[in-house]
């Protein structure tokens, strides 16, 4: 705690406020006395009264079921005024969706037209390299009337024509895969028979040198076994085995 200064209260100007707030309390309570209002003198006059007790209660008991069905009414446009709100916001929110459903169903259909006209120019490119390649095919009339249509022929002549030089291209493509397919098979086959008929072939030249083998083999066997017994006679000529005998 730092150091104070303790100051003696003045007497004299505690008096002279005190005396002044007694005045001026003296003065207001003097002032009320002087305007207080006065009796009021009112003329008599009739006043209600005109309907029994029966009558204002019935009254107030239709009032209150008024109420009660006002505030039920109330209730209910409240909670019919909520639900058209929030079946508006769903509908709101199902109008946005379906906004975006169509914006990306064009979308999608701008993109399948697109993939569809590259798809159809490079189909219509392949089938005039085709053609171009091809000795057999359509008249060169209608192939340059269909590659090159005249401002006479109208889109649906031009698109019918396509059509039909389409439809016959790849019947024709169908036409040489089978060809192609059938001559695949009788190259397989021929292939197979040459292989059976090699394979047949070698076995019996295998056999052919099998018996070969076996013949001369005999044929030394036989040469060797006589050898042996004119050798055998010569250094035995009282042995019991006669010559030819091989034992």
């Amino acid at each position: 705690v730092g150091p104070y200064v303790l100051v003696t209260p003045n007497e004299t100007r505690r008096k002279q406020l005190q005396q002044i707030a007694k005045k001026e309390l003296d003065d207001l309570e003097q002032w009320k006395k002087e305007h207080k209002p006065g009796p009021i003198t009112l003329v008599p006059q009739r006043l209600g009264g005109n309907k029994s007790e029966a009558q204002v209660r019935q009254n107030q008991q239709m009032i209150l079921m008024q109420s009660k069905y006002q505030k039920k009414h109330k209730r209910e446009e409240y909670v019919k005024a909520k639900k058209a709100a929030e079946e508006a916001e769903i509908l709101k929110k199902k109008e946005i969706q379906r906004e975006k459903a169509e914006r990306l169903e064009v979308k999608k259909r701008k993109e399948e037209m697109q993939r569809r006209e590259m798809f159809l120019d490079d189909q219509k490119y392949k089938t005039n390299e085709l053609l171009n390649r091809l000795d057999v095919g359509l008249p060169k009339s209608d192939s340059c009337q269909i590659a090159n249509p005249g401002p006479e022929s109208t889109a649906w002549e031009r698109s019918h024509a396509y059509k039909q030089a389409l439809r016959e291209d790849e019947n024709r493509r169908l036409e040489e895969m089978k060809q192609e397919q059938q001559r695949k098979a009788e190259l397989m086959k021929f292939k197979q028979k040459q292989e059976d008929e090699t394979r047949t072939r070698a076995l019996k030249n295998e056999q052919r040198s099998c018996l070969q083998s076996l013949f001369i083999f005999y044929c030394t066997l036989r040469v060797n076994n006589a050898f042996l017994d004119r050798l055998q006679n010569k250094i035995q000529p009282n042995n019991i085995y006669q010559p030819g005998y091989t034992g």
